[in-house]
Formats: structure tokens, sequence, C-alpha cells
């Protein structure tokens, strides 16, 4: 394999010259990652990866590999060795110490891998079978899929996507450093797709020294909105950073879903103190664990806070309400330096006469304005207005016409 010293590494993504007095956060452990493969040594590596034996990548692990490569999951230099991997599943940290929730792993099977042995270097494509990078396996590891599901996910039930996901992998764990050759050739929302080095220089320009992120696979509602101003109150700019990798297949899709967020933002909230980006992982729906990740995640992207409100990364009934709240109390805020903002049920309350949670508002829920995401479908699908209570006007409107098409 071609070397892995830094010159082989694209400097695009350099902080040299930026000041350090305006980075609001340090990446997660302290150093931005980049594997992404400098144009001196592409051909080069390209060239040699002819040669090696091929892996294909699915979605998820595809979007691992752009993260991994863009420094958005800092520190990992690759997909995750054994002591990483076991470190995570028991204990949610790295094996030199730092927070880590979900286990960041490429797997294969016999079969697959071939004659392909630890020490050697292996080609991993996209799905046209395309070269995309080159790993070095360093290791090759059985590993428990129903004790992961356990841990990571508080569920062997395989109606669980995540689990689900999690049972069709293959038996063995390749853990090793990637070196990137190409990222995925997105053709939609080119304009959004900022990396984590391009986040804290757009930061660093608009003068922000604290940022809070706002995590969401679904359109902006009113309770959205609503907790996003609040935190606004006391930061210098929000980060709307939807993420548009692999969801479900009944979640509102990445493009109409973007297109809500472009009339609020327009509409509703002031240019100077916004920001809209999208984070190109793919979700796991692992509730508690899953919002540490996401936290630390934003982290590298460069904010300073991070909201987390009602079932953060919830599907069906696997988490309690709050349990994504809770987890944060088993780390010090000095190993996280992120800053968690917890946020109760929100609402529009008819007697408050505005938006309200379950903290503020002293009225029963017949006084609440609470749509649930089956009721949405249905009116929308019943060609039915949504409450302004509930949603903008300018959203419906996207919601109602995309879902006519």
């Amino acid at each position: 394999m071609a070397s892995t010293d830094q010159a082989a590494f694209d400097d695009s993504q350099s902080l040299a010259d930026l000041d350090p007095n305006t980075v609001v956060i340090p990446p997660h452990g302290g150093t931005l990652v980049n594997r992404m493969a400098s144009r001196s040594a592409k051909a080069d590596l390209l060239e040699q990866a002819g040669h090696f034996h091929r892996l294909q990548l699915n979605a998820r692990e595809f979007s691992d590999l752009e993260m991994i490569a863009t420094g958005a999951m800092s520190p990992l230099e690759g997909f995750m060795g054994k002591a990483d991997y076991s470190k995570v599943v028991d204990e949610m940290h790295l094996a030199n110490g730092l927070p880590w929730t979900i286990p960041i792993t490429l797997s294969t099977s016999k079969v697959e891998l071939g004659g392909v042995r630890e020490g050697q270097a292996v080609a991993l494509t996209n799905e046209s079978q395309e070269i995309v990078a080159v790993m070095q396996v360093e290791e090759i590891f059985t590993y428990d899929k129903e004790a992961e599901a356990q841990k990571v996910y508080r569920t062997t039930d395989q109606a669980h996507p995540g689990v689900a996901a999690l049972y069709r992998q293959g038996e063995l764990l390749i853990g090793g450093p990637v070196v990137v050759l190409e990222l995925p050739q997105h053709t939609d929302f080119l304009e959004y797709r900022l990396r984590p080095a391009e986040t804290r220089w757009a930061f660093a320009e608009r003068n922000w020294h604290t940022v809070v992120a706002f995590q969401t696979r679904n359109p902006v509602h009113r309770a959205h909105e609503y907790i996003q101003k609040c935190a606004m109150e006391i930061v210098d700019g929000l980060l709307l950073h939807p993420l548009v990798g692999e969801t479900k297949s009944d979640d509102i899709p990445a493009g109409t879903r973007m297109k809500c967020y472009e009339v609020l933002l327009e509409g509703y909230y002031p240019a100077n103190r916004t920001m809209l980006s999208v984070l190109p992982a793919a979700m796991r729906y692992a509730g508690p664990r899953e919002a540490i990740f996401h936290a630390i995640v934003r982290k590298n992207y460069g904010c300073s806070h991070f909201i987390v409100g009602r079932d953060h990364a919830g599907v069906g009934n696997y988490y309690g309400t709050y349990d994504a709240h809770y987890i944060f109390r088993e780390f010090t805020p000095e190993e996280l330096a992120i800053t968690p903002l917890f946020f109760d049920h929100t609402f529009y309350c008819r007697r408050c006469g505005g938006m309200a949670s379950a903290k503020t508002c002293p009225h029963g829920n017949e006084d609440h304005v609470v749509l649930s995401g089956t009721k949405v479908r249905q009116m929308l699908q019943a060609g039915e207005d949504l409450p302004v209570e509930f949603t903008r006007p300018e959203v419906a409107r996207v919601l109602t016409e995309q879902n006519g098409k």
C-alpha cells in the first residue's frame, strides 16, 4: 500500500491559517481527521488498488466512509478494530478513552474476503464496482450480533431497523485505516454539502463563537422551530443540520424535507444567524446512543451546543421518551466537550396563546395542538390542511404538493 504519511492526504481542509480564537470548539480528540488522498498521490494509489482484492460497500458503509474521510467522525481514521469495537459496544468509549457510542464497522463474509489476511490492503468499491478507497486490513475478527444489538439498540427485535441492518451484516468485521480516493458523487443539495472544515470556516467568517446544532430527519414544524429559537437566544448562530443519508422507507424523502427547510428559513429565521447544511450520515435509530453520536459529530463540524429533544433518534416504542436526555449523565461535560440543550415535549397551547412545553404550560392536553406523524400523513393523503399552530403554511404547502405527486 502506498505511503499514508501526511503528504499522501489532501491539504484542502487545513485549519492552519484559521485564527484559533475564532474556532468555536476543538474536534473530538483534538484534531480534525482528513483521509482524502492528495491529487499527487491519488493516481499512484488507484493504480496499486487495481491489483488488490475488492470489497463492495453498501449505502451505510459508504456514508460512514465519507464521514471518516472528511473528519466528521474524528478521531476515527478508518473502520474500527476489535479493541475499539468491543470498548464502544460494552462501555461507550474508544480504546483510548474518548466517548463514542456507535460501532463504525465494515462487515464481510469469509467468501467475500477470499484469501485476504491481516496486514494486506483491499480496495473498497461503490455499487458500480468503482474503486473509492484503499484500506489497510489490520484486523479480521468475529463478533456477536445479538450482543451488539442488545447493548447498542437495547433490543434484539428484528423489527427494529437498526437491528435488522445489523443482522444483515457479514459474519466478520475488518478494521483498519483508509485512504479515500473518491467521495460519493452526490447530485443533490450540492450547495449545502459542507465538510466539517468548511462549516468551521463559515462559523469563523460569521464571527460565531457559539453555535447550536439541530439534528433532524423530519420537516421542521412549529415545535422544532420553538426549541431552535429558544436555543438561539443563548448562542451566536444555529446550524440546521438535517440528516440526508439512508433512512427508513416511510420517512419523508430528503428532497421534500430540504424544500421545507428552505421556505422556513427564508420566512421565519434571521439569515445572519442561521445556516443550513446537510449531514451525509445514515440513520441507525439507536435512540440514546445515537444522541451522543450525533452530538460528537456536530462537535466535529464546529458546534458548541447540541439540541436534544424528545425521543431523539428513536423509532417505535423501543426507548423511553427522555432516555436520550438521561444518557448524557453517563459522561462528564469535560469528556464530551459539547453542551447538550435538553427540551421537553413542546406544542401550541390554545389557552396560553402560543408555543409552550410541559415545563411551562399548566393546561391539559385538550388545549394542546399535537399531531402524530401518522396523523400528519393521513391528513396529507386526504388533502386536508395542517393547522397553522402545528406547522407554518409554507411548509404545509410543500408537504401537500409533494404528497400529491
